[in-house]
């Protein structure tokens, strides 16, 4: 018996820390973007009039970004992995669904970075056999990631197929 797999939002959230990593990955961008221009009219007189309208045309776009980016960000990521597949929801401008059976799944891979680490999260790539690429789920917490990476691993072990 086949079983046929659909695209249909996955049931589980990230963390609600999530948010907070995706404020401070902003900020990093933003506030490096946004100082150059200021630090510079500070101390180049000349330009500063110039410099500070740069400031201000970055600033709001950015401000803008960090505060609504990682709201909507939240609001889209979900997961949820079966016994069959693993499936995504994720973006932010661009949204994607995505399922990888299990019997295409490659590679499983945990990732944590300093930020992370720092606010118990990590996130779990899944390599498949597809053109598209892996599938991220990024914002889970530290022991759910692990306890994910070790159920697919198992599962795709055990499932028939060479994940060609």
């Amino acid at each position: 018996m086949t079983t046929t797999l659909r695209l249909r939002p996955p049931r589980h959230r990230v963390e609600r820390r999530a948010i907070a990593l995706w404020t401070l990955h902003a900020l990093a961008v933003a506030v490096p973007a946004i100082a150059a221009p200021v630090v510079t009219a500070l101390l180049w007189a000349d330009f500063a009039a110039w410099l500070w309208l740069a400031s201000a045309v970055i600033a709001a776009p950015a401000a803008a970004v960090t505060l609504a980016m990682p709201q909507w960000r939240y609001r889209v990521h979900r997961w949820e992995a079966t016994d069959d597949a693993v499936y995504t929801a994720s973006g932010w401008l661009w949204q994607e669904w995505r399922v990888a059976p299990m019997s295409r799944i490659q590679t499983v891979d945990t990732e944590r970075g300093p930020l992370q680490r720092l606010l118990g999260l990590a996130s779990v790539t899944v390599t498949t056999a597809s053109a598209a690429g892996p599938l991220s789920i990024d914002g889970l917490d530290h022991a759910r990631a692990t306890e994910l990476a070790r159920h697919l691993t198992e599962t795709t072990q055990a499932t028939p197929g060479d994940a060609t």
